[in-house]
């Protein structure tokens, strides 16, 4: 499928520091604003790591493994990241697609639900919960999460998607403050899927998700 020429779609086969990854987001982002460079969508993963969003409580923070902790400057609390996750950082002028950042977290949500779709998981969003869910009752768990930060009206940050990290890696965390709930991944659901064909089914998800971001906001 082609992509959008005004859109650069990257993705790192090896694992991205994430110090490195923040400052090619940082300088993206406002070469973006300055209109030297094109949008982007970086499909990427880090080694074993945890970040701390602006509202992150140094209670949900265990960390008995040591793993570095970094100030991400994005919205919400703790998340894990790691070997075996799709991170997705998506670097978009919000200011020529509609200025409306409830819209285009909402439009992240169902992009991570519309691609998991694709590949036979039934993904949900759970009301009061942030993040991407699968299953009801005790057996539903998170499965994809999300932090954004907009910088004059650029994005930064965007999702993660488990789909085949170390699950013991995220009890250093509350993840994202959500301690009555567990996490669980593609592989944990049964589905040995490449990270390459998650790619795939988020590129064919990505011309919906642009769309939706031209669409007035329905969410209450």
């Amino acid at each position: 499928m082609d992509l959008p020429a005004d859109i650069e779609w990257r993705i790192s086969d090896a694992p991205v520091p994430y110090a490195e990854a923040l400052a090619f987001m940082e300088e993206r982002a406002a070469a973006i604003r300055l209109g030297e460079a094109r949008e982007c969508i970086w499909l990427l993963e880090h080694p074993p790591l945890f970040t701390a969003g602006t509202s992150a409580d140094p209670a949900e923070l265990f960390n008995p493994r040591g793993f570095p902790v970094f100030d991400a400057g994005r919205g919400g609390r703790y998340t894990y990241h790691g070997p075996g996750q799709r991170i997705g950082y998506v670097m978009l002028d919000l200011d020529k697609r509609g200025k409306d950042i409830r819209r285009f977290v909402h439009s992240l949500e169902q992009w991570m639900i519309d691609a998991l779709g694709q590949l036979g998981v039934n993904a949900h969003r759970a009301e009061g919960r942030i993040g991407i869910w699968v299953g009801e009752g005790v057996d539903e768990a998170k499965i994809g999460a999300l932090g954004v930060r907009v910088k004059r009206w650029v994005t930064l940050h965007g999702f993660a998607i488990n789909v085949a990290p170390d699950l013991s890696h995220f009890t250093g965390i509350v993840p994202c403050g959500i301690a009555d709930f567990g996490v669980t991944s593609l592989v944990e659901l049964g589905k040995q899927i490449p990270l390459a064909s998650v790619d795939a089914a988020l590129k064919r998800s990505l011309w919906s998700f642009l769309k939706a971001l031209e669409q007035p906001c329905k969410v209450s």
